[in-house]
């Protein structure tokens, strides 16, 4: 994949108002045709390392002429990142009640071919003919009682561990990662966030940022209203459009 990309993307992280460090990491990458979100896990030791050691091995990876081809070596290199972060690191933080681990999600764009690989609550919106569509699904106990227990939205926030993950690079010795493909139209627009970006931000937000014409303002409008709120959590988005 030469020359110049069919893609413009945006990509900032913010601290926000409270945490004293950022966990958060971003790849924008349109050359490749690659862009990730990760959110270190809150709290644990070494969230921070998480997401940066996934960012900068995935931004390693070679730039294979196939598709499908690429889409599986990024498969491979998550799996094995959750082997790494899963064993090694935890050992050599001396602790071993310790969890290093991260959110991740990616996406890869090529031609009118698109994949969003996805583990944890960092979230894919498409925007696509003035609707916003959320792509990824959260791997979140929220989401799961809202899928298993048949809670309404509100019941299932209400829960006191209503944030906790159910799937994270990291986190237990066997990751499933989710992969939605899909086919991309002209004017289409992706939006990667960590969860402390979209939880501070309606869906009309959400859209309404994502028609403006140009990713950095998109970002800029996204980020103003996030930063206008409490934003208790680090925050992360990536805006892509033809």
């Amino acid at each position: 994949m030469q020359g110049l990309s069919p893609w413009r993307s945006a990509a900032r992280t913010d601290q926000g108002k409270v945490r004293t460090r950022n966990e958060d990491a971003f790849l924008d990458c349109p050359q490749q045709g690659l862009w990730v979100v990760a959110d270190g896990m809150g709290g644990h030791q070494g969230g921070d390392i998480a997401s940066q050691l996934i960012v900068a091995s995935l931004a390693q990876l070679p730039v294979q002429d196939d598709f499908d081809e690429r889409l599986n070596s990024v498969r491979q290199c998550l799996h094995w990142l959750n082997r790494r972060l899963g064993q090694e690191l935890t050992v050599t933080s001396g602790r071993q009640d310790s969890i290093m681990g991260s959110t991740v999600v990616v996406v890869l764009l090529e031609g009118n071919r698109a994949a969003c690989i996805w583990a944890g609550d960092s979230r894919c919106y498409l925007w696509r003919s003035q609707c916003l569509y959320q792509l990824s699904k959260d791997h979140s106990l929220q989401q799961q009682l809202i899928d298993e227990q048949q809670m309404s939205v509100e019941q299932a926030k209400a829960h006191p561990a209503a944030n906790a993950l159910t799937r994270a690079i990291g986190a237990s010795e066997q990751l499933t990662l989710d992969v939605l493909e899909l086919k991309v139209y002209p004017g289409d627009a992706f939006l990667l966030c960590s969860d402390g970006l979209y939880q501070g931000l309606s869906s009309d937000a959400l859209g309404s940022a994502l028609s403006l014409p140009a990713p950095y303002l998109a970002l800029e409008h996204l980020f103003d209203g996030a930063l206008r709120g409490p934003a208790r959590d680090n925050l992360t988005g990536v805006v892509i459009r033809q």
